[in-house]
């Protein structure tokens, strides 16, 4: 048994799980139950389904190259969209800053783009891994630019109350 493959997979599924705890941290909430959506904007319950799915499938994208390539531009750009990724929940729930998401939300994607052909060289399989992610991401670049357009004007920043609550969670 190889321990440092073992890690490696260990690590690119906590980086993962890192990224997606910001979705746990600045949840909707009833100011996103309150803003206005497009027809077409999918149900709530999906979104923790696709990210899943999505989060397993960088995790495995990201240990292929590193096993293949180790620390290098590849995995540090895997990095850097890890990062994005996690940052549009902050932006987009936390602050509400609608057309900031959409700016970072597309940042995210060519990020993503970016992997993609970093990764296609050294393996196919981890390029492929991340078009489902590309494809998600589109969509979303796509749905921020739609909420933004259909809610424009200011909205408020979390209240004190919220904010402590925050704090609070992410202190456990």
């Amino acid at each position: 048994m190889n321990w440092t493959l073992i890690l490696g997979a260990l690590g690119c599924l906590a980086a993962c799980f890192a990224a997606a705890s910001t979705g746990a941290i600045f949840k909707p909430g009833a100011w996103y139950a309150g803003l206005r959506k497009p027809s077409w904007n999918p149900p709530n319950w999906l979104f923790p389904i696709a990210w899943s799915l999505l989060y397993l499938m960088i995790a495995a994208a990201g240990w292929l190259v590193w096993r293949e390539d180790g620390i290098r531009l590849p995995i540090l750009v895997w990095a850097v969209q890890l990062v994005l990724n996690a940052g549009w929940s902050a932006v987009f729930f936390g602050l509400r800053r609608l057309g900031w998401a959409v700016v970072e939300a597309a940042a995210l994607w060519l990020s993503i783009l970016a992997c993609i052909l970093l990764f296609a060289p050294i393996s196919a399989t981890a390029a492929w891994l991340m078009v489902p992610y590309l494809a998600w991401v589109s969509f979303a670049v796509f749905l921020s630019y739609t909420m933004w357009r259909l809610n424009p004007g200011p909205h408020p920043r979390m209240r004190r109350e919220e904010a402590g609550t925050l704090t609070q969670r992410a202190q456990m």
